[in-house]
């Protein structure tokens, strides 16, 4: 009897196997476990300002768009999270790009990350001119931290939607927006409606599902076939 395997996969090694299948996602995780020990070693100025520095605020998109929208995303605010965040990554960023492929992958992530954090920095933005905020918190608003990797997941977590069978589908998008749309709809922050945009943004990245390619077959035999 034939026993089909996936393209690449290495029976007997599942874990080496699961990782080169999905290099973006482990090497983001790398970055990340780097720049939270740089955090956790830190002074308390040193971490204020290179929290500030890397973050996707007003100030920062204002002087450096481009470097302020991409460090943003290699950064977490409190490195004890760092553990939940490699969970995350390995169930919603793993299984996605093991998917998709790491390149309409990491579209999906990019576009959710980019658009939620502008849509999110104009909401504050416009909340500051037309003076929905105090005086006092406007200055504070412009310059708040704005960093993690949160808007990425709920893109991956949106996109994850079409991956799932009927009825675990609709289920799961039901669970996906009360996670998210509650919040933003009982007086959430920029940051929940950057939730909610990044999962919208992953939902309409369905095209991206579409002639995914699928891993070639290979029997043990033919392996053995070639291995000598």
């Amino acid at each position: 009897m034939t026993t089909l395997l996936p393209r690449g996969a290495e029976r007997s090694r599942p874990v080496r196997s699961w990782v080169r299948s999905t290099p973006g996602t482990h090497l983001w995780l790398l970055v990340i476990a780097l720049t939270s020990l740089v955090i956790q070693l830190s002074t308390r100025d040193l971490e204020h300002f290179l929290l500030h520095r890397n973050s996707s605020n007003i100030h920062e998109l204002t002087k450096h768009p481009v470097q302020a929208l991409f460090t943003s995303a290699f950064w977490i605010e409190n490195p004890s999270s760092l553990l939940l965040y490699l969970v995350l990554f390995e169930v919603v960023h793993g299984t996605v790009e093991r998917w998709l492929g790491t390149l309409r992958w990491l579209c999906t992530v990019v576009v959710g990350h980019v658009v939620a954090t502008l849509i999110s920095q104009e909401y504050v933005l416009w909340s500051i001119q037309n003076q929905h905020l105090p005086k006092r918190l406007a200055h504070a608003m412009s310059h708040v931290v704005d960093i993690g990797v949160s808007y990425g997941l709920a893109a991956s977590a949106g996109i994850l939607v079409y991956r799932l069978p009927h009825p675990w589908r609709w289920l799961y998008l039901v669970g996906l927006a009360v996670f998210f749309g509650v919040p933003l709809a009982t007086g959430g922050t920029f940051t929940d409606l950057g939730h909610v945009t990044a999962l919208v943004i992953g939902l309409a990245c369905w095209p991206l599902t579409r002639d995914v390619p699928t891993r070639n077959p290979v029997a043990p035999n033919d392996r053995a076939g070639h291995s000598g």
